[in-house]
Order: structure tokens, then sequence, then C-alpha cells
């Protein structure tokens, strides 16, 4: 019969207790263990320090039947995790000659010299499974220790991922008999989280006990998200499929989805599903919409390019934005946007285009346009729609508002293209 697996996850370094390095392996790591039955109830980060290393994986171990470890398998002197997990186990290190060999390999295929600090990464301890690195010179460590599972892992992001993806979940697999877990989304734009929430009372009120409901907002977005859990995977799925068909109705006038994607990534399906093209004009984001849109596989089939005219001259020249309203209206305006977004359709000979223009802190402001301000445009071959906005965030994150904004409003252009 099917249980609730229980996992933790511990990421080692100072550098992410000081946020030098932002942590992407554990959020990777339990989306990963998600899909598979395997809950994630506890994610900890720790530094290179032994006290603390120990502490916490002595709690994790009493709380939970998995505790997977990134970070510290490097050949300097401050990666700890390896000769600190040999000791802990109670184990020796050894030279794990398959090891050795694939590292230099790799160091001859550089033609790199093989360094005393590279071939200790070879000295592993003897207690434990080890589980080969594809990508890498550090490989991965299995151990079981009083029920308890624990596995150690390189803490570079796609080394982690090669040595979960074939190594660490297949043999979780075959270790537990996991629980069912089934996640239905809906992506909402256009109204708040609390408000949301006031529609849905009674739709939240009759779920049963093993379906929940989160509202995830993400600024101009929310997310809703049904979680099912149970032992019979068919039953399981029908049963939420059921509820996600009653929710997709309670929204239906502000659903984007009813699925888990980015909205970049639901515009670029309907440029492909419409076989049409985007370009992109933009000033205060500086190509980040550009860079959405392209980092995307198959992008190439509806993305022509982007011309970023940051200064009054590039307006005027890459996108024949006159230089009397320019200097009349101001480059954050409704009529330069304008001027903009019909420069670059025409430029780049594509079906739709988007503009920016705007102030993103923190300097900049006048006693009209604070800081925030952003005028977003979209067209095509008819229509041009601007709009103006106020960020109240940093400059960052005004940045990321403004792309997320740009791309609903072509969304909403696109779908009203479609539908005459």
């Amino acid at each position: 019969m099917a249980s609730k697996v229980l996992c933790s996850i511990i990421t080692i370094g100072d550098e992410l207790l000081i946020g030098q390095t932002l942590d992407t392996n554990s959020a990777w790591m339990a989306q990963a263990l998600n899909k598979v039955g395997i809950w994630v109830h506890r994610r900890v980060a720790v530094g290179d320090d032994e006290l603390a290393i120990t502490t916490t994986l002595d709690y994790e171990m009493a709380i939970s039947n998995i505790v997977l470890i990134t970070g510290g398998l490097g050949p300097t002197s401050d990666d700890i995790t390896k000769p600190l997990l040999c000791n802990y186990f109670g184990g020796t290190l050894v030279v794990h000659q398959p090891t050795l060999q694939h590292i230099t390999a790799i160091f001859t295929k550089l033609n790199r010299p093989l360094l005393t600090a590279n071939l200790a990464q070879a000295e592993l301890p003897n207690n434990c499974i080890i589980l080969p690195n594809a990508k890498g010179t550090a490989p991965g460590m299995w151990f079981e220790k009083n029920g308890a599972i624990i596995v150690s892992m390189p803490g570079v992001p796609y080394e982690m991922k090669s040595i979960m993806s074939t190594s660490v979940i297949e043999k979780l697999l075959q270790k537990f008999n996991p629980t069912n877990i089934v996640h239905k989304t809906i992506l909402t734009a256009g109204m708040g989280e609390s408000f949301i929430a006031e529609r849905l009372v009674a739709f939240e009120n009759n779920l049963p006990q093993h379906i929940k409901l989160a509202y995830l907002p993400n600024y101009s977005f929310v997310r809703l998200r049904l979680t099912a859990t149970a032992d019979d995977a068919l039953f399981l799925d029908n049963e939420i499929t059921e509820y996600h068909n009653q929710l997709k109705q309670l929204v239906a006038d502000i659903m984007v989805i009813d699925k888990d994607e980015t909205i970049e990534k639901v515009v670029a399906n309907l440029l492909l599903q419409h076989h049409k093209t985007i370009a992109t004009a933009e000033s205060c984001t500086g190509g980040y919409i550009a860079h959405c849109l392209t980092s995307m596989a198959g992008s190439s089939a509806y993305y022509n390019g982007s011309v970023i005219a940051y200064a009054y001259d590039a307006k005027e020249d890459l996108l024949q934005v006159n230089h009397n309203e320019l200097v009349l209206h101001g480059a954050v305006s409704q009529t330069v946007v304008t001027q903009m977004v019909q420069g670059v359709l025409q430029q780049m000979k594509t079906d739709y285009a988007i503009a920016t223009t705007g102030i993103m802190g923190p300097d900049g402001a006048t006693d009209d346009k604070p800081v925030g301000t952003v005028w977003i445009a979209v067209a095509n071959n008819k229509t041009v729609v601007a709009k103006r906005h106020h960020f109240r965030y940093d400059r960052k994150k005004n940045i990321e508002l403004t792309a997320l904004n740009a791309f609903e409003m072509l969304r909403q252009l696109i779908i009203k293209d479609v539908a005459i």
C-alpha cells in the first residue's frame, strides 16, 4: 500500500546564507520529487560549518524518510561535506577506481593538468553507494542509516540534476511506494487574490479533505492550484479533473490558461498556433522581453528581433519616433510608445509588436512621472493598444512586471484577433 514519503533537502554553502548565490537546487528537486509522489516538507540551508551540518543532519534524519544534500563536494578546502559525511557514517576514504578513471578522462580530454586536489575527488567513503556524475568530477553518495536514506550531491545545478535524473529518483522509487500526488493549476489575471478567494468560498468549502486549493499570487497574476493525494491514481486523476473543471467555470472571465504555464509561454504558444510573428521595441526593459521570448526552444518560429532604443537618437533613427513630439511629450508618454510599437512593427515586418518606455528607478523621476511610471503598447497592422502603469517596486521587479503586463496585453490582442 502506498504511504506518504517525507523528504528534507539540505543545501550547504556560506554563499547561500549571505545571498551571493541563489538556491535554485532545492526548488528543482522539490518539483522533481513531487512528480513521483515524494513530499518535500522541509528545505534547510546551512553554511560550511561542521557543527551546523551535523546538527541539521541529525534533526532531518529523525523526521524524514529521505534527506537530500547538495553542496560542499568540490576540490577546495572549503568543501567539507565529503569528509564530514564519511566520519558521520563511520566510513573510511578510499580511492574509487571508476571515479578516478572518469576524472582522468575528463582532464585528458580538456588537455588540462590533473592536480592533487582533483585526484582527491576520487577518494570516497567505503560505506556508501557511489552515484556516477556524468557532468562533472564529484560523484553522488548514497548512505542508509536507521531506516533513512541520505544522498549527497554536488551543488552545481546541472550536475545535481543529472545525478537526480539518472540515479536518485529511480533508486528512491525502488525503496519506497509513495502515495500519488496530483496538481491541477489555473493561471488568472486581472483580479486580486482576496477577491478571487471571496468568489470561491463555496467551492473551497465543498472540497473533500484530500484536495486542497492554494492561492499563489505573483503581482499581476494569481495561480490557483488544486492538490490531491490518494492511493488510487486513476480515481484521483478523474476526481481532481472534475473539480478542476468546476474551478475553470467559476473563474472563466479571468482565466489565462488552465495549466501551470508562464504568461510568456502562453503567448508563445498562441503565436505558434496561429503562425504569427513578433518583434519588440524596448527602452526601459532593455531587452528583457526579448530575453523571455527567446529563452524558450523554438522561438525562431515566432520571434523576428528587437530594437533596444534607450537614447532619444536611437528612438528617432531606428524607430522613426518624431523628434518634436519626443521633446514635447518626453520619452515616457503614450505618443512615444505608440510610435515605437508602430516603428518596430514596420521595421521588423511582423504580425505583432510590443513596445515599452518608462522610469524604472531609483533615479529619473519627475513631478508628473514618478519612479515606476511605464507605458506599454502592443500592436498589429490594424490596432495599437497603449496603457500606462504605475509600479512601486525596485528596478529589477519593475522591469519584470513590465514584461508580464506586456505579455498579458499582447495575449488579449491576439485572442481578440483570432475571435474576429
